[in-house]
């Protein structure tokens, strides 16, 4: 855990239960000069589905593109994650590094290499070392197990504070429990999902429509999140169902309890992209974007991101400014169908702005005492149709600066 806690992290850790199926180990692989755990394995138990969303970047690390063809064939046996090294930018070196954790993990598992997922974050553009993986993946191959906690710091780089998160659901009268851990904190923009998170669940879950349910509850959450306009070479989120759980299986939304599990999911998905915006680089403000009255939802999520995604807004609520001039500019360089006659503008629940104007006798004094705040609000509504969209970001400050200028070092 960084000294430097985010002041927008939970008071408190949540309590994870124990997911049946799922064994957590952590070493030291020193990957960067830096005296913490970071190397996380994974062992899943035979007949775990899995399913995963990965970044759409067209410079992807060697670990995405053994991701995307490793889920195909829908089945886990475990799960290996380095921390500070992206291994991404690193050609043919980069694959080496990777079948050598393939290797040496399927052989562990006695499985095969395609049952093998495997993930990096950190600086991109330097190798994974061979031997430096081998050797933290034979101390973490004999590592007492840990708790969700440990493995939740051990896959953190620039983050704050480990993040987890949990949710239930029933399915056939029985209780199925959902963990997450996930990093991330700057170079955070997803297309997809956001830097590397990671699901277990005890329920039984056929991998196709695992994949079907993860993509509905990424597109609100994961998604619908940024930091800094910047989509990650190696974003990951998988979602992993081990069936230890004796509640029915699911294979399509007609089976009882479907619903039920989506609802969760969607939850936890939540949770967890939240966890990331509130330990963005630097942050010292929690934003909730919310447009309404677009022509449609994606012109709303345009919109809505193009306010996110905005330096002028941004460090605006940093310095506790209501200059909604600036989110009248992020609407208006959005490309997006909007009025600035009809264009209405709030914070904190106040309208500031209405029909391209001013509001008359409008009084700053609330919304002033609003941005003072950590948890702010801003409204939008384009007054052209039914389009909806929320989006969630951080305020810009000179943290970001100070965090990403010394990164490699």
């Amino acid at each position: 855990m960084s000294d430097n806690l985010s002041p927008l992290a939970p008071a408190q850790s949540p309590t994870l239960p124990d997911i049946a199926g799922v064994t957590c180990r952590i070493a030291r692989a020193q990957y960067k000069e830096w005296d913490r755990c970071d190397l996380t394995f994974i062992e899943l138990s035979a007949g775990t589905s899995v399913a995963g969303v990965l970044t759409q970047s067209k410079c992807p690390s060697t670990e995405v593109e053994w991701c995307r063809k490793a889920l195909q064939n829908g089945n886990a046996r475990g799960l290996v994650v380095n921390a500070g090294n992206a291994n991404a930018f690193t050609g043919a070196r980069g694959m080496e590094a990777v079948q050598r954790i393939l290797s040496l993990t399927s052989e562990h598992l006695d499985c095969h290499e395609e049952e093998i997922l495997v993930s990096s974050t950190g600086v991109i553009g330097v190798p994974l070392p061979k031997d430096r993986a081998e050797a933290g993946l034979k101390s973490a191959f004999m590592a007492e197990p840990c708790n969700w906690e440990d493995a939740a710091a051990t896959i953190m780089t620039t983050d704050t504070f480990p993040k987890m998160a949990t949710a239930s659901a029933i399915i056939g009268g029985q209780t199925v429990h959902l963990n997450g851990i996930i990093k991330g904190s700057g170079m955070i923009a997803p297309d997809m999902a956001t830097m590397l998170g990671y699901i277990f669940t005890d329920a039984t879950v056929e991998a196709g429509f695992l994949q079907e349910m993860l993509r509905a509850a990424t597109a609100p959450s994961f998604n619908c999140i940024t930091v800094d306009s910047d989509t990650s070479t190696s974003d990951t989120v998988l979602a992993f169902a081990t069936g230890q759980n004796t509640a029915p299986a699911l294979a399509s939304f007609d089976d009882d309890g479907a619903d039920a599990f989506q609802a969760a999911l969607s939850d936890l998905c939540m949770q967890m992209a939240h966890l990331v915006v509130r330990d963005g680089e630097g942050a010292s403000k929690f934003i909730e974007i919310a447009v309404v009255g677009a022509e449609s939802n994606d012109s709303a999520k345009r919109i809505a991101l193009s306010i996110a995604n905005s330096p002028l807004v941004k460090t605006a609520i940093a310095g506790e400014d209501a200059n909604w001039g600036r989110v009248v500019m992020a609407v208006g360089k959005a490309g997006e169908p909007a009025d600035r006659d009809r264009l209405a503008i709030g914070f904190g629940g106040v309208t500031v702005a209405r029909d391209g104007l001013v509001v008359p006798d409008y009084d700053e004094t609330p919304v002033t005492a609003h941005l003072k705040g950590s948890e702010i609000d801003i409204a939008v509504d384009i007054g052209l149709g039914k389009g909806h969209a929320t989006v969630w970001t951080c305020d810009l400050t000179h943290g970001y600066i100070a965090i990403n200028a010394d990164y490699r070092s």
